[in-house]
């Protein structure tokens, strides 16, 4: 659900968690990445500010 959502930045693993891309995510794609956020499973992902 939530890596359809944002694919650039989120795979899925053999049992199907979430895999997350180690570089921020670019501001274009903010808007998708809190889609995915608000459409994962409680806490399976956290979209949080890098100062």
């Amino acid at each position: 659900m939530c890596a359809g959502l944002l694919p650039e930045l989120i795979t899925l693993d053999r049992w199907g968690y979430p895999v997350l891309a180690k570089e921020p995510v670019p501001p274009g794609l903010l808007p998708l990445a809190r889609r995915a956020t608000a459409a994962c499973p409680a806490l399976a992902l956290l979209l949080e500010r890098a100062d």
